[in-house]
């Protein structure tokens, strides 16, 4: 019998990836390797626990075990990697030597969290798994005000979840405009004035420095002066990919593990996938191109090689109050923008010098047209960066 595929995380991508390996093959020993319970949810959830009332609990889909025995696989959950030996093809934890005929690193990122001064610091609060939330979720249901560090995709979207829920929220962020890396200017603006109407305080172009214990809460201090006091601080400004493992053996690391387009390493019997990953020079932090690269990395684990092939793709911006889709390079400081803008919506298309469409991006009635338009940009890997 061969040997498993063993793969270390139970996020997103190793469950995905689990899935596609059984479409493909029932035989296939699989071992997945996990420090948490193994539990699956859906992640993208995450953003909007606060309108939907969701606890952690109502967010599992299935137990580890459940899934463990419906996919046929061996969980090792709340187990930690001691050691990998490359040479030796084994895997370490908690004196269990396991040996694999090929490794896959699924061990996602962790939040970044910026330096802040003050003894409340270390009471910040992220929401980059369902862990991190069951650690957090009867702080914040207590909450009435919330301070949301970093007005990305991720940010943004737990700030306005947080006032449809009725939250007193505050969005701050280093840049002047809500996902910079993401939307252009005039797009941004239109999201800013729903955010303000729905009464999120914004404090863009700012940054926060000291957090202080006060008597009923912490008092947030930023670099321009500006004080407030609220109950919790969310920090939702990045992501940094879990490389440690990598680095410990002696792969390549840059912003995440460095793989080809076959998600493989230096080392070819170690691959990467998922947000710990750098495929060809990308890091690539959205659902769509690690479902792709699950499905082409299924096919290389079940002896047919195969490169993933990452088409023009979709991100959507889940905000309600103002719904955004777009696909592209929509942050080209020299696009041409043709921009058609109605009461019920906007449709914006940005082109070249050429007058090639490079990108767009379609907000609340007009977002039908969005896949329409993805059928017209080039075929090449065009995904915008995550802030």
């Amino acid at each position: 019998m061969s040997l498993p595929v063993v793969i270390i995380g139970s996020g997103f991508a190793a469950y995905q990836l689990v899935k596609s390996i059984r479409r493909l093959s029932k035989e296939q020993a699989i071992i997945v390797i996990t420090a948490g319970c193994g539990d699956d949810y859906v992640k993208p959830e995450l953003s909007h626990v606060f309108s939907k009332k969701l606890t952690a609990q109502d967010m599992v889909k299935q137990s580890g075990a459940e899934f463990a025995a419906e996919h046929n696989i061996t969980l090792m959950s709340n187990t930690c990697i001691d050691k990998i030996n490359r040479i030796e093809k084994t895997v370490s934890c908690q004196g269990i030597e396991i040996a694999y005929e090929n490794l896959v690193l699924a061990t996602g990122a962790q939040s970044f969290v910026p330096f802040v001064d003050g003894d409340a610091a270390k009471d910040i609060i992220t929401l980059n798994s369902l862990d991190e939330y069951q650690q957090s979720q009867e702080q914040l249901v207590k909450a009435k005000s919330v301070l949301v560090v970093g007005a990305g995709l991720v940010g943004s979207e737990i700030a306005m979840d947080l006032a449809i829920a009725n939250y007193d929220v505050i969005l701050t962020d280093r840049s002047d405009a809500l996902l910079p890396s993401l939307l252009p200017e005039f797009i941004s603006s239109q999201l800013y004035q729903t955010m303000r109407r729905q009464g999120v305080e914004l404090q863009l172009g700012n940054e926060l420095n000291k957090m202080t214990k006060t008597a009923t809460g912490i008092e947030v201090s930023f670099n321009n002066g500006y004080k407030a006091n609220v109950d919790s601080v969310l920090c939702a400004a990045g992501l940094q990919p879990n490389t440690v493992l990598a680095s410990e053996v002696g792969l390549a690391v840059s912003r995440g593990i460095v793989v080809d387009k076959q998600l493989r390493t230096q080392d070819p019997h170690i691959f990467a996938i998922g947000d710990c990953a750098e495929i060809d020079g990308k890091h690539l932090a959205f659902l769509q191109p690690i479902i792709l690269s699950a499905n082409a990395l299924a096919k290389t684990l079940t002896d047919t090689a195969t490169e993933v092939a990452l088409p023009a793709m979709l991100v959507k911006v889940k905000t309600p109050l103002y719904p955004i889709q777009l696909s592209g390079n929509t942050t080209a400081s020299d696009a041409n923008w043709q921009v058609e803008m109605t009461e019920s919506g906007m449709t914006a298309k940005a082109y070249d010098s050429e007058e090639q469409l490079i990108g767009f991006v379609v907000t609340q009635a007009n977002m039908p047209e969005a896949f329409k338009l993805l059928r017209l940009l080039p075929n090449v890997s065009t995904v915008p960066k995550v802030a």
